[in-house]
């Protein structure tokens, strides 16, 4: 592909911000240092991560989903690594095809690393994203901060989080840097971070350190795996009671609703605002994609 005319987006689900880079034919490579200048908030757009739309049949991690979902969210972290599933980033992603007249209002499926995620856009903004069901193997951890120690629930939304219960959200300290967890092996490549503190009858608030990334202002897989673990520590489990539970998620950059289903899904519902969109400059993105100069 010429590096002359490069579109790119910029767009935000509850202020967790990404870069998005339309590439239907998958013609674009974006290596890990790419996608990390693109993210950079000094010299580059700046984001969370990297929202690369690709056809399903032009990528070969998604090929297999084509009959399902045309598009396939190809999802980087903010430093270039690759990442299963955003929760915010397929609202946005939906946001944009809808913006661009590739889908219309209603229902649509996207491809991730994750799998197939139903998605409903709503004519009132909001996205609803079925999140599919959530894993809560018994191998957790201890997270600790600042000489604080908190047992973390293991939880996998198609990626992984440990939740941890706190009195206070400032206990987390600076979540620039992953928390120390132990023990590590829980998490051989990694894990998001979620701190919560109780606000209300099935009301929660939270801080997230996601892998990748660091302290982010919203985390859409993150919040689904917080009000799953708060559900359970209520003593909620849909499955047993036979009813969806609905739980508000506080994030710094806004708030998310999740419910759990009978049947073990969880849905997620929020906005998604795509803010700009424009051209990268030709000799800066020639030099950006240009691993040698990473």
């Amino acid at each position: 592909m010429s590096t002359s005319q490069i579109a790119f987006l910029k767009g935000h689900g509850t202020e967790n911000d990404f870069v998005i880079v339309p590439d239907p034919d998958n013609a674009l490579d974006l290596p890990a240092s790419a996608v990390a200048r693109l993210c950079d908030r000094r010299a580059g757009v700046g984001g969370d991560g990297l929202l690369h739309v690709v056809r399903s049949a032009a990528h070969p991690e998604a090929a297999a989903m084509a009959g399902e979902a045309e598009w396939f969210m190809d999802y980087r972290n903010s430093d270039g690594s690759v990442a299963e599933m955003c929760g915010n980033g397929v609202r946005v992603f939906a946001r944009h095809l809808r913006r661009a007249g590739l889908v219309g209002d209603g229902d649509l499926a996207v491809a991730t690393r994750g799998g197939v995620k139903k998605v409903h856009l709503a004519k009132n903004g909001d996205v609803t994203v079925h999140m599919g069901v959530a894993a809560l193997p018994d191998d957790g951890v201890t997270v600790t901060v600042g000489g604080r120690s908190w047992p973390a629930r293991n939880v996998n939304m198609g990626n992984p989080h440990a939740v941890a219960f706190v009195e206070d959200l400032a206990h987390a300290g600076d979540l620039r840097a992953e928390p120390p967890y132990a023990p590590a092996g829980v998490y051989p490549d990694g894990v998001n971070v979620e701190f919560v503190v109780a606000r209300g009858t099935r009301h929660v608030a939270m801080r997230v350190h996601e892998r990748g990334s660091g302290e982010t202002r919203s985390c859409g897989t993150g919040a689904c795996a917080v009000a799953v673990a708060a559900a359970r520590r209520d003593g909620i489990d849909p499955a047993v009671t036979g009813a969806p539970v609905t739980y508000t998620v506080d994030l710094p950059g806004g708030t998310l609703v999740i419910t759990e289903r009978p049947d073990g899904a969880v849905e997620m519902t929020g906005p998604a605002v795509i803010v700009a969109e424009g051209f990268f400059d030709a000799e800066w993105i020639a030099s950006a994609l240009d691993p040698r100069r990473g």
